[in-house]
């Protein structure tokens, strides 16, 4: 089974998109978590990633690879359909903020948090704080992810949580993205962050439990 989570981190890095499916489908045929096969493929992001940023990966290739973690995931979520029979699942509001367009990692967070039992609701990308503000309300949502690659984005993700704060929503909120780090949640008052997806998953499990 390993060696199956081995084999599609390294297809979805090389971009190998018919031996990646075949291979996605003879691991869940095989009895494999669901959720390792997406930890698998946001890995082989990982691998794409350091290849951008090498220069040995450009743009069309990146577009391609979140293509194929979305071929994946069509493949993942109908057996994640009814993962939680327990009782109301923990509501989560994510988006890209305002001045930023960079969605791969959020939709990567997303995807896992859906994996993992969570209801999940994608604002895309550019959100300014009121459609943060208006979905929380409109969802309940307890807690609120704010995505962000580049630096300009952090004075967006300080105005939307002063916006929760100031409509008088009492939720928890986590930051990411490639330019995030202790010294940036702190500044821009969020309740945590994540250096990755995984730590994500774990950040809303812990602000689940809390409330």
């Amino acid at each position: 089974m390993a060696d199956d989570l081995n084999r599609i981190t390294t297809l979805l890095g090389d971009l190998e998109e018919d031996d990646l499916l075949v291979t996605v489908e003879e691991a869940l045929s095989a009895g494999a978590d669901p959720l390792a096969v997406v930890e698998a493929c946001r890995n082989g992001m990982e691998i794409v990633g350091k290849r951008f940023s090498e220069q040995e990966y450009f743009v069309s290739e990146l577009i391609c690879s979140a293509d194929l973690f979305q071929s994946v995931m069509e493949k993942v979520t109908p057996l994640l359909s009814a993962t939680d029979n327990e009782g109301p699942r923990t509501k989560v509001v994510i988006g890209t903020v305002k001045d930023d367009i960079h969605d791969i990692g959020k939709d990567i967070v997303i995807a896992m948090l859906r994996c993992s039992g969570y209801e999940v609701y994608d604002l895309g990308i550019n959100v300014p704080p009121e459609e943060f503000v208006n979905k929380v309300k409109e969802t309940d949502a307890k807690i609120v992810g704010m995505s962000g690659l580049l630096t300009i984005a952090f004075s967006s993700m300080e105005e939307t949580i002063k916006a929760l704060k100031a409509a008088g929503l009492k939720v928890k909120t986590m930051i990411g993205g490639g330019m995030t780090n202790d010294m940036v949640c702190e500044k821009v008052g969020a309740d945590g962050w994540g250096r990755d997806a995984m730590e994500a998953v774990n950040l809303v499990k812990t602000f689940s439990e809390v409330s």
